[in-house]
Order: C-alpha cells, then structure tokens, then sequence
C-alpha cells in the first residue's frame, strides 16, 4: 500500500483528505506545522505523524522520505506551496494541492513549469472545488473543440462558511493585489479597482435564476488557460455565498452528518460557447471543503496508476482524462452534461 504524505492533515480540508486516502486503501502519513496536533491526531488514527516546517528544508525531506506522493493541504499556498515541492522535486515524488490562491497557482506555474517538466515530474496545482474542478468541467464541456471563445464557470453556493485557512488565505491574495479585483479577459489577468457586475445566472432546476456576482474571480482563471486557448474565462458567485464569505461573524463549518460534512450544497454551472455554438456541464454535491477529498484521492490514484497525459506542472483538465475523471467522482458529485459521455483513457 503506498504512502502518501498530507502535510497540513489536521487541518479541516486535511482531515477530509486523509479519510479519503484511506477508504481508497493508500496509507497517509500526518504532517504538518503543528506538532501538538499532529501528536493527537495520530493517536486518534493510529497513523504516523511526521513533523515538518515550510522554514526547515531538511524537516520535509524526513517526512516525505519513502512516499509515493504529497498531498499539500496548508494554507495560505503563498507560503507553504514552493518550500513542499522543492522538497518533492527532492524526493522525486508527485506534488499535489487544494490552493484556491490565484496568486499562489501563478507562482506554481511561473517557477516550477520548466524544471518539473525537465525532471519529468508531476506538479498538480489547485485540485480542489475552486481550480480543479472547473477546469475538469471546462475541458469536458469542450469535448472535440481545440479552442473556444468564452468559458463561464458559477457558483451557485447555499452558502459559504468559510474555514480559518480560506479566511487566511484571502487575506493574503488581497494584500498581494492591494486590494483590487482580478479577472481574466483577453487572454491575460486584469487587476480592476471598479466594483464587479452584479447580474443574474440562470442555474439548472432547482436552484434556478439566482442574483450573482460577475467575475468573482476563483482558480479557475489559472487552471483553465494553463492549457486551453480560451481569451475570456469567467467566474461568477450567489450572492448569499459572497456575502457570507466577507461577514467576519460567519462561523466556520459545521458538521451534519457522520464523515462531518456540512449541510451546504452547491452547483457548478459550465457554459463554454465557440462560434456561436454553446456547451454544458454541471457537477453539484455537498460541501465544497470535503468534495476536495474525493477530486484528490482521484488525482493520486491516476497519478500513481499512470493514468495522466502530461508532465510538468499541470491542471487538473490537462493531465487528466476529464470525461472518465469527472464519472470516477460519483458518488461524491453529480455530473451531468451531453459532453460527458467519453471513453475512460
């Protein structure tokens, strides 16, 4: 049974990861920061616990060595993402993460796309609901299309309590654009001061037509023009999650059900549209936090299987059968689209 290292496992989304790995019969290791957490948790899970700091290069070499993988769950990625896969670049080893961080999957691409490629090593950024996801959605509502003109991926949240990391980790992408808005159009990401549109998407029943915010702008305008000539990817949030998201009174979480996922709902809504023609996707599930679990543990088996198309650092759409990916998912997510009838690779 191969091992595979969370580093950040007992964070909230790190603790959704490691029971994944384990229902799908990897063997996690814990680490992470914390080693008083650590502590517990591995007396809890009987797992082993391997303390590592992003600052002591050497510490995360011991707890990656004799992995098959690293899964990164720590934010924010700003700091955390580069020193962990320096130190898989090291091992020779996959490097996985759930960054939502505009800035910090730019970083991933920008510094480790030629030497992970040279190395032959697999970097997979954002593979998570905001990034990975979209982009699986994205790429199969494309199917045989080799280039699109738009791509427009919303939210229909019923709302968002935001975990601690998500609350950290947006308060460093906004000190990184000084406060401003970023969307992407024209083949390349815009930092705006002007307030984003406020509009209205019509969702698949039942959800229906909800008030959005346009260009709510998530991972998916990284993962997506990593590989697919699309100039205009948009993303677009209900109101009511926008809203929760940017009350500090809203409360983290709550577990509602006996594997501690909480009662929130969503819908993915993909539309993706190329000389006046237009393509669909819709994926929708429980909880965002621990729907991250199953797109991961999906990811490493594939990757560990030898069931990917690329090296490098990659998106998830890119390295990955997005069809075949997308029907692995259930029943953790519903998909439905006349894109996703393909055959597995």
């Amino acid at each position: 049974m191969a091992r595979v290292v969370v580093f950040g496992a007992y964070g909230h989304t790190g603790r959704f990861v490691v029971a994944g790995l384990r229902e799908r019969g990897f063997v996690p290791v814990l680490s992470g920061r914390d080693a008083g957490k650590l502590d517990a948790m591995a007396r809890e899970s009987g797992l082993e616990a391997r303390p590592a700091s992003v600052d002591d290069p050497a510490s995360l070499d011991r707890a990656l060595a004799g992995a098959a993988a690293v899964v990164n769950s720590a934010g924010p990625f700003a700091a955390t993402a580069a020193p962990v896969v320096e130190a898989a670049l090291r091992a020779g080893i996959p490097y996985v993460d759930v960054a939502a961080e505009i800035e910090a999957n730019l970083d991933t691409f920008a510094r480790f796309a030629d030497r992970a490629r040279a190395a032959g090593a697999m970097v997979v950024p954002a593979m998570a609901f905001y990034g990975g996801l979209g982009d699986l959605l994205v790429t199969a509502a494309m199917g045989d299309w080799t280039a699109a003109d738009e791509a427009h991926v919303a939210y229909g949240l019923s709302g968002w309590h935001p975990t601690p990391g998500t609350r950290a980790a947006g308060a460093v992408s906004h000190r990184r654009r000084d406060g401003r808005r970023v969307r992407y159009a024209n083949g390349r990401l815009e930092y705006r001061d002007d307030a984003p549109p406020a509009l209205k998407w019509e969702f698949p029943e039942p959800m229906g037509i909800r008030p959005v915010i346009g260009e709510f702008t998530m991972a998916d305008v990284v993962t997506v023009p990593s590989h697919l000539p699309i100039p205009e990817v948009r993303t677009y949030m209900t109101v009511e999650a926008a809203r929760d998201l940017s009350d500090p009174e809203t409360p983290a979480p709550a577990a509602s059900d006996e594997l501690g996922r909480s009662d929130q709902t969503f819908v993915v809504d993909v539309v993706v549209r190329a000389g006046g023609e237009e393509r669909r996707a819709v994926a929708s599930g429980r909880d965002i936090y621990a729907v991250t679990a199953p797109l991961v543990v999906e990811a490493v088996d594939r990757i560990l299987t030898g069931r990917t198309r690329a090296v490098g650092v990659v998106s998830a759409g890119e390295v990955f059968d997005a069809p075949g990916f997308l029907r692995a998912l259930s029943p953790h997510i519903s998909v439905r689209g006349s894109a996703l009838g393909g055959q597995e690779a």
